[in-house]
């Protein structure tokens, strides 16, 4: 079969067995593609040619050039699954060293200033404030991302259950907890919100709610009025603010990966940091050894 027809294969696993999103599945098809343009065959290819790619492809910055070999690899261990070849040439890839670099954080005092000031403007049942004030409650409280907080449909909001139902990255599903300050919250918003939209957060734009830009700008301009400096606040922060306090309280990382819909858990490590004090500490209080010699 030929190497086209093989990426097609792989593509379509990828997205039927791990919900890859359709933007995961173009970047793959155009990493494959230019692999392709460089050395020819990908099913044919032997570890020299997957070698050259590093010179091929050295003018990339190492976050894409890691991509791309990750697609790669991701492609030969396909084809070794399906018993399409016996060997994985992949170890010759290039190993770029890339770093992730951490999401800003705000301190809980910062977070409980920001919601205090959404919670005042929001105490006149003015609908702009308590929508604002929702959106806060379930960007921090329950760490939805802002593609997800924007298109919830009403019917997402919880009627007996404390759940939101959620659907992610790829189509994937997951329940997250809704705290009983933000039920309450959403109950007043829902009692002041336009109807006649499926969405929570209804607008008046094509997409028929919220957008993702908007709901940056109504939060800048909320940390403008809660004097705290504009541009350290975005929905990403929150989102990180809910897993780091979390995991700063004692939340089990696996529960944490849940939570955020992370495939890997090793996306979650990287999204979430504890200072290194508290981490010796609770090695002392929780490991044998470390218990030994307190």
């Amino acid at each position: 079969m030929a190497g086209e027809d093989l990426a097609e294969r792989f593509l379509a696993m990828l997205a039927v067995e791990r919900g890859a999103a359709a933007n995961t599945l173009t970047a793959y098809r155009r990493d494959l593609e230019s692999a392709r343009e460089a050395i020819g065959n990908l099913a044919k290819a032997d570890g020299p040619a997957l070698a050259s790619l590093g010179e091929a492809w050295s003018g990339l910055a190492a976050s894409s050039l890691a991509r791309k070999c990750s697609a790669l690899r991701q492609f030969y261990g396909f084809l070794v699954d399906e018993g399409l070849r016996k060997d994985d040439p992949s170890g010759a890839l290039p190993r770029p060293r890339t770093r992730r670099p951490l999401p800003r954080l705000l301190s809980r005092d910062e977070v409980e200033r920001f919601l205090a000031q959404a919670e005042t403007e929001a105490a006149g049942e003015i609908p702009a404030a308590v929508r604002l004030l929702a959106l806060l409650e379930l960007l921090y409280g329950s760490g939805l991302r802002a593609s997800e907080l924007v298109s919830l449909p009403v019917a997402s909001v919880p009627r007996d259950a404390p759940f939101l139902h959620i659907t992610g990255k790829g189509g994937q599903q997951r329940m997250v907890p809704v705290s009983t300050r933000a039920r309450h919250v959403l109950s007043r918003w829902l009692s002041v919100r336009p109807g006649g939209s499926k969405f929570l957060f209804p607008s008046n734009g094509a997409s028929g709610h919220l957008t993702r830009v908007r709901l940056f700008q109504l939060l800048r301009d909320l940390a403008v009025r809660a004097e705290i400096d504009p541009t350290r606040i975005s929905p990403h922060v929150l989102r990180h603010a809910f897993a780091t306090h979390l995991l700063e309280g004692g939340a089990d990382l696996r529960v944490l990966q849940m939570l955020l819909g992370h495939a890997d858990i090793a996306t979650t490590q990287i999204y979430t940091h504890v200072d290194s004090a508290r981490l010796v500490a609770l090695v002392n209080a929780r490991h044998p050894l470390g218990a030994r010699g307190n």
